[in-house]
């Protein structure tokens, strides 16, 4: 059965002119046509329709969802597995701010303050750059890894998470201060380190999948951000961790 193209925008609550872009561009491009030559869309049609309107309202731009749909690595369930994760990240968050409204008009009412932490705690630490969630689904999507990842951490796992990264930094910036090298045991420790903090928020990290990340830290500087942050920089740094890290893995017989 065909769905023309004004019943399907009535029913998705989208404009004809919308679903006329979605099919000029590619993402989203009819079964068919009626006799008088109009867009008609089938069941298969509707079900991409489906998955496209989740990502959109999850805010992810139409470039990017091409890319995650047009994924051979990635069947209709794997997407509806996805997404239902992002949908329960966006619905831990959203709960969480509303905790923090409901604190707020108490506070007010009771004639009480809240501290500033309390009044910015869950918009405050490190925050990605815009753009880098549609980003990592596109490129890590499709993976095993990716997948198998934890629900969203709490506040205190990510304090701890910060801490451990920091402390990492510390010792990585100690070792390029006294000229080590990066197939030495030290530092092929640290990249060992790095495999498990990566498994921490990854749920699981094996050396190939560490490999790649490592290449993104001497390839896109915003990667290497999320691990060493701008003032902790020094020149060279991603590229001696990337061979710390491609060490670690020859040395078992991953590499």
């Amino acid at each position: 059965m065909g769905y023309p193209v004004g019943e399907v925008a009535r029913l998705a609550g989208v404009t004809v002119r919308t679903l006329h872009h979605y099919d000029e561009v590619g993402l989203l491009a009819p079964s068919g046509r009626t006799t008088a030559g109009y867009r008609s869309y089938d069941e298969d049609d509707l079900d991409r329709l489906q998955r496209i309107l989740f990502y959109r309202e999850l805010g992810f731009g139409l470039e990017t969802i091409a890319a995650i749909l047009d994924d051979p690595g990635a069947g209709a369930v794997e997407h509806l597995r996805h997404q239902h994760a992002l949908l329960e990240e966006r619905i831990a968050r959203l709960g969480r701010m509303a905790e923090l409204v409901e604190r707020t008009m108490e506070a007010k009412l009771m004639g009480n303050a809240l501290t500033p932490e309390e009044k910015l705690e869950v918009f405050g630490g490190f925050r990605e750059p815009a753009g880098y969630e549609e980003e990592a689904v596109r490129r890590w999507g499709h993976t095993p890894e990716w997948r198998a990842r934890p629900p969203e951490m709490s506040k205190e796992d990510l304090a701890e998470g910060e801490r451990a990264r920091a402390d990492w930094v510390r010792r990585l910036l100690a070792l390029l201060d006294g000229g080590a090298a990066p197939d030495g045991a030290e530092a092929m420790a640290l990249a060992e380190e790095h495999r498990a903090m990566l498994g921490r928020f990854m749920g699981e990290c094996g050396y190939e999948m560490q490999q790649r990340i490592a290449e993104l830290y001497v390839s896109e500087p915003v990667q290497l951000g999320f691990l060493i942050r701008e003032p902790e920089q020094r020149p060279g740094i991603g590229v001696f961790v990337r061979d710390a890290i491609r060490a670690n893995a020859a040395r078992a017989g991953q590499g």
